[in-house]
Parts: structure tokens; sequence; C-alpha cells
């Protein structure tokens, strides 16, 4: 009974250590469905020119997002704004032709997506996305002294972060672990 005890403890101890440490490891990024359930497709002529700038209008994208292309006999591009203004390229960015192609986004910045099938880029079938900056996490601010090129004085006091909070957290459950083994 002892020995069946000391396994099932062992195995809770250990899930709970692993629960805990995916909490903070989650990737915070999105896959989103160009169009939604309409697909990367030619527009109809009542959704006009707009109907994927307005799809992306309505989604935030940022870095390390991606965006899933479905399509049938079409493909997809990057390219330059000009390209996009002229629907043609010859030289895209980045090409996609197999009906299912996912592209990742690992910059700020505008994205111009045009299909690579003739004609159909000037039948609406193109997108402009506009991935956000991350901003980078607030600093601590000093109150303006009368001497503006005095230095700054900042304080050593310990920040707790996730990280902190998540290494304390397994060692505290792997020592109990220990203990109650």
């Amino acid at each position: 009974m002892t020995a069946i005890f000391k396994a099932s403890s062992h195995t809770f101890f250990l899930c709970l250590i692993l629960f805990s440490a995916s909490q903070f490891l989650l990737i915070n990024c999105t896959e989103f469905e160009v169009g939604g359930k309409t697909g990367w497709v030619v527009p109809n002529s009542k959704d006009g020119d707009e109907m994927y700038n307005k799809w992306a209008s309505q989604n935030r994208f940022k870095i390390d997002d991606t965006i899933h292309f479905k399509y049938e006999k079409d493909s997809v591009m990057v390219v330059s704004e000009e390209e996009y203004e002229n629907c043609k390229s010859t030289r895209p960015l980045f090409f996609g032709n197999n009906g299912n192609t996912v592209f990742k986004f690992e910059r700020p910045g505008l994205f111009y997506f045009i299909s690579g099938v003739s004609g159909h880029c000037t039948r609406g079938q193109k997108m402009i996305i506009k991935v956000l900056d991350v901003e980078p996490e607030p600093t601590a601010s000093s109150p303006q002294s009368a001497n503006e090129n005095a230095p700054i004085a900042h304080s050593k006091a310990a920040q707790i972060t996730p990280i902190t909070i998540t290494a304390f957290t397994l060692f505290a459950l792997s020592f109990l672990g220990m203990i109650y083994a």
C-alpha cells in the first residue's frame, strides 16, 4: 500500500509541476483563416475590391501570427506596394500555390497580398495587412529634476515576474515532492 501511495504521490506532483510550468510557457500567437468561411476566392461583384481589406481590418495581427489561405486552382503572393497597386508581380516576396498556404508574420509593418492568377487581383482578390509592432515594456520613469543632465537613480528592488514566480513554484513543488516521497 505504501508503494502505491508513493507512486501516486510522485505522479501527482509531477503532473502538478508540469501543469504549473505550462501556464507560463504558452505561445501567444494566432492563426487566422483568410476571408473566414469564404477563404481566398475572387470576390463577387457585390463584395468589390474591399472584401479582404474589410476582413483584415476586423482583426489585429502581431509578430509570430500566421494567416492561412485556403483556395482551389489559385495562388497567393506577397508583393511590394507598387505591385499591389498594379495587380502584377514578376518577382513576389513570397509565393504559395498548394491550396493550403500558411504565411507567418516575422516583422511589423504592412504586407501586400495578391492572387497570382491573371485577372483575379483586378477583380478584388487582394489584401493589405498591418502587423502591429510589439510595444516595449514600460520603464519606471523618474520625476524630472531641475538639472536635466543629472544621472537618474534606479531602484535595485527585486521585481517579481512570471518567470520568477514559475521558478519559485517549480522549486517549491519539487521540494515538497521530495519530502512526501
